[in-house]
């Protein structure tokens, strides 16, 4: 089966280029594309004028499976990232219990080829239970499907631990993915320290926080030689250190949230819940500071941190409120707004949404090239809507941007050539 793709906006974020052709897709994957006069196929799709980009590859989505599915299941995870244009999924072990063992791995990978439309790709956690005590075991873990291993928010403290575990995971070729954060002094936060999170008496962290858990990740990686993933840089103080790590030839790459480069701290306003996320929403200085080094390349990943919570943890005073919002359905809009404003172009968006983190896992998709799996969104970057929280297809619904309106509508998605959403 061949399928055409014609009247598109290619956006390539590998070539960088933004420009109106067509793409073939044979037998589940790209066997052509280009701005001549397209060949012929026994499908054919007038995109007209729409972009047509690479699937978003989204590392540190949370699915509830196993313990929490009332928050949400594989299948309202898979529907909510079709109608978002995300075509892989990489799922953090922060469930009920920790995704620390080959069973429990292969059980999450059984549902999620069973519920959801679009790729799974699970990651393990990197010490048992997430208790930052004992190492799991990596290797078993790699042969049943991790791609990556993580504690998440859990920062291991004991660092002989630590070392240990990045030492083994450096033997197997693993990659481990961190969450920079000086534990103590982060302990409680619900905001960044500053005048702001004083006068609302909320108890607060510095963003010497995320420098100094930078600091110590990029020596142990040193030590280490591991292969290694900051899950969100928030904080410009934070980004000389990486920048270090770098040039020094440390194999380090970094994301970010896209709540992150889009919202700040005073949009918690009067303690509207939904606005709380780990680590906390920082200064509009350090959100201009994150897109710049987006911009450039220094992060290389923006992802969703999809984190769903109900309605019963959520609606809470903001200290005792649970941290996380949903991201998989509002990646793209929100994304957007980076684009009308200026900051980015499309395919510097789609580097580090779909081509970067593809790249990180050492997958073929995320690109548009010959070969490469046709996982694909068409989208509109123009279209206005306002959004509603309730017509999400996340169980959960706590979105920031619940009535916020948007730009950027999604009008199909395609994992392997085939389409798993289509807008109504």
């Amino acid at each position: 089966m061949t399928t055409l793709f014609t009247n598109a906006r290619l956006i390539n974020p590998a070539e960088g280029t933004d420009a109106s052709g067509w793409l073939l897709v044979t037998d589940g994957k790209i066997a052509g594309f280009g701005t001549d006069a397209p060949p012929a196929a026994e499908e054919t799709i007038d995109c007209g004028g729409l972009c047509l980009a690479p699937g978003i590859v989204d590392i540190g989505v949370k699915v509830c499976e196993p313990g929490e599915r009332h928050k949400e299941s594989y299948k309202s995870a898979g529907l909510a990232a079709a109608a978002g244009g995300v075509t892989t999924m990489v799922t953090r072990p922060d469930t009920l219990p920790a995704i620390d063992t080959p069973e429990v791995l292969e059980f999450v990978e059984r549902r999620a080829n069973e519920a959801a439309p679009v790729n799974v790709l699970p990651m393990a956690a990197l010490t048992k239970g997430r208790e930052g005590r004992e190492m799991t075991e990596i290797g078993f873990l790699m042969d049943a499907g991790a791609v990556a291993f993580t504690d998440c928010d859990h920062v291991v403290r004991d660092t002989k631990v630590l070392s240990r575990a990045l030492t083994y995971a450096r033997s197997c070729g693993a990659l481990v993915m961190a969450h920079p954060q000086e534990p103590v002094l982060s302990k409680g936060a619900a905001a960044t320290a500053s005048k702001f999170a004083a006068l609302r008496g909320l108890p607060s962290v510095s963003p010497m926080a995320e420098r100094m858990g930078l600091d110590r990740d990029i020596a142990m990686v040193e030590m280490t030689g591991v292969r290694y993933h900051a899950d969100q840089i928030t904080t410009a103080r934070a980004l000389p250190a990486l920048e270090r790590a770098k040039n020094n030839g440390l194999d380090v790459t970094a994301g970010t949230s896209i709540h992150h480069l889009t919202l700040n701290e005073l949009d918690v306003a009067d303690y509207r819940t939904f606005f709380k996320i780990k680590p906390p929403l920082r200064a509009e200085e350090d959100r201009l500071a994150l897109i710049a080094a987006v911009k450039s390349g220094l992060i290389d990943v923006i992802s969703s941190m999809h984190t769903p919570q109900d309605e019963e943890s959520k609606r809470l005073p903001f200290e005792e409120a649970a941290s996380g919002a949903v991201a998989l359905e509002t990646l793209l809009p929100a994304a957007m707004r980076l684009y009308h404003n200026g900051d980015l172009t499309l395919p510097e968006l789609f580097r580090a949404l779909a081509l970067n983190p593809a790249q990180r896992l050492g997958l073929e998709s995320g690109r548009i090239a010959e070969g490469a799996p046709a996982d694909l969104v068409l989208f509109d970057p123009d279209a206005p809507f306002v959004l509603d929280r309730f017509k999400l297809r996340s169980k959960s619904k706590n979105t920031p941007f619940d009535g916020a309106r948007m730009q950027g509508k999604v009008h199909a998605t395609y994992v392997a050539g085939e389409a798993v959403y289509r807008r109504d």
